[in-house]
């Protein structure tokens, strides 16, 4: 069974300096029809201003992942992480007991472009995590590629989640079988281009909500870039 989320369906806030879409139910958006989608509860497409951001503020018992679209994020956090997040990178932060942490726009001439994806954790309470990793070495090899895990394997950043986050970047023509268990729930959330997944259309922006298939086809005439989540 496949459910389309049509970009514009989404709910929508415009703080000037920010501009968030969001999937499910978040902040001063409340849809009881879209809540969340197994362990997935937040994805948020954000656009940050030049020069703006977010101040210090809490989590806890959450997986948190963003992924850079375009420009940069700097981050700060009270584990000593500092760094800039930059595109082709992903982040991720299991905040556990608890962690502050602040995140800006760098760029003083460019708007940051963002999803940020909120997942909840097998276990609570665990001592916080950090993780940044640059995947470009790795879609040198494939244009799809899994860049978060339950497990960390192939070289992907661990989450403290039985879930599975692959990105997906195909460039020209394709078609692509994506199988799992039919008892996984699926999201795939676009990010630019068209992609038919089992024969439905999305284009950027839009999702695909998908519960007891075992068998996905993935095809693009031209060209399409989303996130596919197998969470188990």
């Amino acid at each position: 069974m496949i459910t389309l989320r049509k970009s514009t369906a989404r709910g929508f806030a415009n703080h000037g300096w920010l501009k968030s879409f969001h999937t499910f139910s978040f902040a001063n958006y409340y849809d009881p029809k879209h809540m969340h989608f197994g362990n997935l509860y937040v994805i948020n497409e954000d656009k940050i201003a030049a020069g703006a951001g977010f101040g210090k503020h809490p989590h806890q018992n959450m997986e948190i992942i963003t992924y850079i679209i375009s420009g940069a994020l700097s981050h700060e956090d009270s584990m000593g992480n500092a760094s800039t997040i930059l595109p082709g990178e992903v982040q991720i932060m299991s905040a556990g007991t608890g962690v502050f942490h602040s995140e800006f726009n760098s760029k003083k001439d460019q708007e940051t472009h963002l999803l940020q994806i909120w997942i909840l954790p097998k276990e609570k309470n665990i001592t916080p995590n950090y993780g940044q990793k640059s995947f470009s070495p790795e879609f040198k090899k494939s244009n799809f590629v899994l860049v978060v895990s339950g497990s960390g394997k192939n070289g992907s950043l661990k989450i403290n989640q039985d879930a599975e986050i692959f990105c997906a970047k195909f460039l020209s023509e394709k078609t692509q079988i994506f199988t799992t268990e039919k008892n996984h729930k699926i999201w795939i959330q676009m990010i630019s281009g068209k992609l038919q997944v089992n024969g439905n259309e999305l284009e950027e922006g839009d999702a695909a909500a998908i519960e007891n298939e075992n068998k996905i086809e993935l095809k693009t005439k031209s060209s399409a870039e989303f996130l596919l989540f197998d969470l188990f």
